[in-house]
């Protein structure tokens, strides 16, 4: 008879058995101590008597599992991954053999092969920051956070860009929007499709970034306010949350609307591969791609609110959105009734004397589309035209920066793939171009 090998857990059953057996203790008691039912204690009892402590053993032990996955199906998985989802994680991997493939394997299976594999290296676990928790609001459109992501979405296929995304505090749902960079007139376009498909948030959460924020002090603000004094300095982002009723609050750090902040992360792992897998090269083509992308994600990811409530509040149809987010700003006309904005001349054409228009204030309305609209002091629209563009140095904020060095890059990239001048050629090259030129021993 050859040994038997036990666990630590029944070898703790013999003794509990052998007790039964010469009935100084109670089925009942040991069926409490190992947690099984009377019943399965009396099945174990009558083994026990016939068998002795070989009965114990698990009878499973040293046979292969009926659930093992077959070792077929999981080189498939692995070439698939080798093939197509070579810098994908784990978990979208296996999402993406499921749903494209019908490959079904759990996150961790899948996570332990492509470690065998060398496809994925376990990371180590980071030192936890801790922050103080803020718990969602409890209603749907009671507070949005705003953030803008620049990264290279489509990895070289296209120059850097930008991903404007808004996120809904109490259920996870996000709006995103690209633009070639992080600006007030992209923030405009996200806001305004956000709107018409939700209504009106009550609040918005963004950074202090000059977009939100006027950072840069004033000689007003070094006097000390008076209660008379209503001079308030906004922003045009802010100036457009104000008509429309809507908070502005500003986070002091990047981790209290860190729910916005991390999904910038996901979406900079699982959209940008997403958008591979599509072909996408552009900004254009991944607007159209994102309406379609964020069902699928936001159904995946939402939370459901503590409250059934819907805060948002409905626009009123007095309320034109079209003169809200665009650039407003005010000019005072000349006696030629000209003004002067961003270096172009704009002349007013209009019917009635000049005179009442001399001196006056006028409105200037620019939307993201790049069109401009003009309202005299009585709010009516004027005609006009512009005269002159003068030359002059534009300042460039820190956020279009990056995307103006890409541009140069990509003119300077462009001339250097010139055709060349024959005159620069060889004489040889030159010779070969025209015909007349045979190198010696040539027939």
């Amino acid at each position: 008879m050859g040994d038997i090998v036990m666990s630590d857990k029944e070898v703790n059953q013999i003794e509990l058995f052998e007790k039964l057996a010469r009935k100084e203790i109670k089925q009942g008691k040991v069926a409490n101590i190992l947690g099984l039912s009377v019943r399965q204690i009396k099945r174990k009892l009558r083994k026990y008597k016939l068998d002795g402590a070989k009965s114990l053993v698990n009878k499973s032990r040293g046979k292969v599992s009926n659930r093992k996955i077959s070792q077929e199906r999981i080189d498939k998985a692995i070439t698939l991954i080798r093939d197509k989802y070579w810098d994908f994680g784990p978990t979208l991997a296996n999402e993406k053999l499921l749903e494209i493939h019908k490959i079904k394997l759990s996150v961790e299976k899948l996570r332990q092969e492509m470690i065998k594999a060398g496809i994925w290296k376990p990371r180590k676990r980071r030192k936890a920051h801790v922050h103080q928790l803020r718990e969602r609001r409890a209603c749907f459109g009671e507070l949005i956070q705003l953030d803008g992501s620049p990264h290279d979405w489509f990895e070289g296929r296209a120059p850097k860009c930008n991903l404007n995304v808004a996120a809904d505090d109490a259920t996870n749902t996000f709006s995103v929007k690209f633009s070639k960079t992080e600006t007030t007139q992209d923030y405009f376009k996200l806001l305004e499709e956000y709107i018409g498909q939700y209504g009106l948030p009550r609040a918005i959460y963004a950074d202090k970034h000059s977009i939100f924020r006027v950072n840069t002090p004033s000689n007003l603000d070094l006097k000390k306010p008076s209660k008379h004094d209503k001079y308030e300095r906004l922003t045009q982002f802010g100036r457009a949350c104000k008509e429309l009723g809507i908070e502005l609050i500003f986070a002091n750090t990047a981790q209290a609307k860190g729910r916005v902040e991390k999904v910038n992360y996901t979406f900079q792992d699982r959209l940008v591969k997403e958008m591979r897998l599509e072909g996408i090269c552009s900004i254009e083509e991944a607007n159209k791609f994102v309406p379609k992308y964020m069902k699928i994600f936001n159904k995946k990811f939402s939370k459901t609110p503590r409250s059934t409530v819907d805060m948002h509040r409905k626009l009123s149809k007095n309320i034109d959105l079209s003169s809200i987010f665009c650039l407003k700003e005010t000019r005072i006309l000349s006696k030629n009734l000209t003004f002067q904005r961003n270096n172009i001349i704009f002349q007013i054409k209009t019917k009635r004397t000049a005179f009442t228009l001399r001196k006056t204030q006028v409105t200037i309305l620019e939307r993201y589309d790049g069109s401009i609209k003009i309202f005299d002091y009585r709010n009516k629209p004027l005609k006009y035209e512009t005269i002159k563009l003068l030359p002059s140095i534009k300042a460039t904020s820190s956020k279009e920066l990056n995307s103006k060095l890409d541009d140069i890059l990509i003119r300077e990239t462009k001339k250097n793939y010139r055709k060349k001048n024959p005159w620069e050629s060889s004489f040889e090259e030159l010779g070969k171009n025209i015909g007349f030129y045979k190198p010696l021993g040539a027939v």
